[in-house]
């Protein structure tokens, strides 16, 4: 029985010249989970490298809670296996899930007290995280200026981040985030970014799991999209936006550009956007000679940019999501 439409694999590299370490921090090897007759998670197999910033996509209903929860020990797949740290979970699970640091849902907080004791309490129970582990994630996630305050007086964002900072407590190898920028104002969705891109930087291995689209291609150097259970598609998001070979331009009279090209074997497929810019392939697929096409025509472009897609729209594609409900 089919459970999606067919992998796509892909094996390059990260997009913003980001070189992916050999080194895999998680691995799932054909992991599955059957409720009854329901297939939640089906034959999923995924490489998560140190220093990937992983987005992890699907609808509502695809396995993303699953597959974490799978993750994170909290439920037992029903075939399968996982790998954290190059260990086997299933055998390993008191060595490994110490080193993997996690934000489910809402964080769950005392209300009563400062964001620093909520922090001391945690650690307490963890056992090993010093004054100076507390400072530093409490810099680490913006929060030093109001470590005293009681967390009630905290807003939803803050709260988030607090939370964001009991998965940091450890100093963990690989974190694993659900809807991060949850409650967050665009001032701390770019802190959240910047945080990001900084775990990254130090060796640690992030998957996230959001539905701000936006963000995850922003922040993110792989993607996996899963639908009903299946991998659709994992790739960097370079690749995955990137166009086939086709220019954006924007110009004066796009219309009339638009009707010329169409006129060219190699401008066949050539349209307007809904932002109004031409988008088109090019003569021998070379940008610069489109733009020398278009201004010996006397059509000079404004902006002539290799075309992206929109990762909104790819998604709803891979996933025949047409509601666009993607948490």
């Amino acid at each position: 029985m089919a459970y999606g439409p067919p992998v796509v694999p892909e094996t390059q590299r990260s997009h913003a010249g980001l070189s992916r370490s050999n080194e895999v921090v998680l691995r799932t090897n054909n992991l599955s989970k059957q409720y009854k007759q329901r297939m939640a998670v089906n034959n999923l197999s995924l490489e998560i490298h140190k220093g990937d910033i992983f987005g992890f996509l699907g609808p509502n209903g695809a396995g993303k809670t699953t597959t974490i929860r799978m993750i994170l020990g909290l439920i037992t797949p029903t075939a399968g296996s996982i790998e954290i740290l190059g260990k086997e979970l299933a055998h390993h699970r008191s060595q490994v899930l110490p080193r993997v640091g996690a934000l489910i849902e809402t964080p769950a907080l005392y209300l009563y007290m400062s964001g620093r004791d909520n922090l001391r309490a945690v650690g307490s129970v963890l056992g090993g995280v010093s004054n100076k582990r507390i400072d530093e994630v409490l810099e680490l996630v913006g929060l030093a200026g109001r470590q005293k305050d009681r967390v009630r007086t905290y807003s939803l964002g803050m709260k988030q981040r607090l939370g964001i900072a009991i998965a940091l407590l450890q100093d963990p190898d690989l974190v694993i985030l659900d809807e991060p920028a949850n409650g967050l104002d665009p001032a701390g969705i770019v802190e959240m970014r910047d945080l990001m891109h900084r775990l990254s930087s130090e060796g640690k291995s992030v998957l996230i799991s959001s539905h701000l689209l936006t963000e995850v291609q922003q922040i993110c150097t792989r993607v996996a999209i899963i639908s009903l259970g299946s991998l659709v598609r994992e790739t960097t998001i370079e690749n995955l936006v990137r166009g086939e070979g086709e220019f954006s331009v924007r110009l004066e009279n796009a219309p009339a550009a638009l009707q010329l090209i169409q006129k060219e074997s190699w401008g066949k497929g050539a349209h307007i956007d809904e932002d109004g810019a031409l988008v088109t392939a090019a003569p021998g697929g070379q940008g610069r000679n489109l733009n020398l096409y278009l201004v010996q025509a006397g059509l000079i472009p404004d902006t002539l940019t290799p075309a992206t897609k929109d990762l909104e729209k790819i998604f709803l594609e891979l996933t025949n999501s047409g509601s666009g409900d993607i948490k």
